[in-house]
């Protein structure tokens, strides 16, 4: 019996690679976090959502998607239960070790889809390592940050629509995950603190900001929002991969 066709190397058999990896050099590598997410939401979700974003795009151009790194540095979220933390200098060393195991086996455009902003660092390190092969490139989608510049028209809580689980959260995981999304438990919870000093960068922890683990209106999300949300964040990063990268639609 055949196999489906996949774009995962983690379902890939060796030989199967070696053909797929002649039609492409494009390499998604999907990140995110494991840590509280609302009442409503699963611990999981920044990864779950890297992954289904990485799905849709390797459907839409030629792409293999490397492996999930599912967990990431959620140290301000420690003191919510379920929440697991990995150590910057650990994420990093995984990470590189990674990427540069594709680079051997012939990739030379890197995708990061990463979810969550606790990873933005050790990906932009690691980008900057990459590119010192003149023949690689390097892109990071950080996507809830990523979504804010693409929301126009479709979120109707301003700023806070993006805070930490909230509208646009809500809605992106009732599109891509509705069994996993609990809406009876949802909330509407503004910030605790309001800060006098936006412009100095502090490191509270996240219990001082938050009882829930909600930051906004969770309640005002929506399946189609969320669609549309997806949506448009696809069509943007399959867009940059054919004006930028020079990768073909499928």
């Amino acid at each position: 019996m055949p196999l489906k066709t996949t774009n995962a190397l983690k379902e890939m058999s060796w030989t199967t690679f070696v053909e797929r990896k002649k039609e492409t050099n494009l390499v998604i590598i999907p990140s995110g976090a494991f840590e509280v997410y609302g009442h409503h939401l699963p611990l999981g979700s920044d990864t779950l959502v890297a992954v289904k974003l990485a799905e849709l795009v390797a459907e839409r151009v030629n792409a293999i998607i490397g492996p999930t790194f599912e967990v990431g540095d959620s140290t301000a979220l420690y003191d919510f239960p379920g929440t697991i933390t990995i150590k910057p200098e650990s994420f990093k060393a995984y990470m590189m070790d990674t990427v540069v195991s594709l680079q051997k086996w012939g990739f030379k455009d890197f995708l990061f889809i990463n979810s969550h902003m606790g990873n933005v660092p050790m990906v932009n390190q690691i980008s900057l390592y990459i590119q010192e092969d003149e023949q690689s490139r390097c892109s990071q989608i950080d996507f809830w940050r990523f979504l804010k510049q693409h929301d126009a028209g479709i979120i109707e809580t301003g700023e806070s629509a993006h805070g930490h689980a909230s509208e646009a959260g809500t809605s992106v995981m009732l599109y891509l995950y509705p069994e996993l999304t609990d809406t009876s438990k949802w909330v509407h919870e503004p910030i605790k603190i309001v800060d006098d000093f936006a412009d100095i960068i502090k490191y509270p922890k996240f219990n001082t900001l938050t009882n829930s683990g909600t930051i906004g209106n969770a309640t005002m999300g929506t399946r189609e929002k969320g669609e549309a949300l997806v949506q448009r964040s696809v069509d943007r990063i399959v867009q940059f991969l054919l004006d930028k990268w020079g990768y073909s639609s499928r």
